[in-house]
């Protein structure tokens, strides 16, 4: 059995972080394990408190981890300072982490920033460079690009300018665009577009921790970055396309959809 780690922060609606990483390693019928860098006091309807995981604790479990069960992939979300992205820097090198899959989580769904200021630099330069691919959405790409993207156009050249720094695969969500919800992926210096139709669903709760798990398992059984994503966003589509509906706000998906 395929052995996934997440290292994220922790939802209590079960929609988001460490919850929906789980579900979805799960639902891929690989074996989940975790190491969580925050708790979080969320709902469908925001998030109202971030309590942050000391560097000690964090290193202990990733210790714990990679001495015992170790991982075939990596997926990495919720990091919110640079101590703790240092740390799991440190541990994922001194450990030879392979399949790293990095969620460059820097604002919620519903639009409350996760990721400190200070920590933007130590994630492009610590952490960036050890994954295999990064799966920021657009406004996060515009923060790693420096530059605004409105336009497929701008989208595909941001992508090469992150893959460019970082030496690894990038993938952009359209999630934002106004006109199609397309991805690109910018990878060995080729490009692939994945076309999205937009789904009238407006519980979008975790899409993108569920995606980035989802590509992490991919890899570990075996995938190439493209087929990775491919994979992804179809079992991402569907857990869409279920049309689960709960809570007062952006609810979650169904990431048990294809059991």
């Amino acid at each position: 059995m395929n052995k996934i780690l997440t290292i994220a922060g922790s939802d209590c609606s079960g929609g988001a972080g460490i919850q929906a990483d789980i579900k979805t390693i799960t639902a891929h019928r690989m074996y989940a394990m975790s190491a969580i860098t925050a708790l979080t006091a969320q709902n469908t309807t925001g998030v109202y408190g971030v309590y942050e995981a000391s560097a000690d604790a964090l290193a202990q479990q990733l210790d714990c981890i990679f001495t015992d069960i170790v991982p075939d992939a990596v997926k990495i979300g919720m990091v919110s300072s640079a101590e703790l992205i240092s740390v799991i820097a440190d541990k994922l090198r001194q450990y030879h982490a392979k399949n790293v899959v990095l969620d460059t989580v820097m604002v919620s769904t519903s639009g409350h920033s996760l990721l400190r200021t200070e920590a933007v630099e130590a994630l492009c330069t610590q952490l960036m460079p050890l994954a295999q691919i990064i799966t920021p959405n657009i406004p996060e790409a515009e923060v790693l690009s420096e530059g605004r993207i409105e336009t497929k156009e701008q989208m595909e050249q941001a992508g090469g300018s992150i893959a460019a720094q970082i030496g690894g695969a990038v993938l952009i969500k359209g999630g934002h665009l106004t006109e199609s919800a397309d991805d690109v992926l910018v990878w060995n210096g080729q490009t692939f577009w994945f076309e999205g139709a937009r789904i009238d669903n407006p519980n979008t709760h975790g899409t993108g921790c569920t995606l980035s798990s989802a590509i992490a398992c991919a890899l570990a059984a075996g995938a190439d970055i493209p087929d990775a994503v491919r994979q992804a966003k179809t079992y991402l589509t569907g857990a869409l396309r279920d049309g689960l509906d709960l809570g007062a706000g952006s609810g979650p998906v169904n990431h048990c959809w294809n059991l």
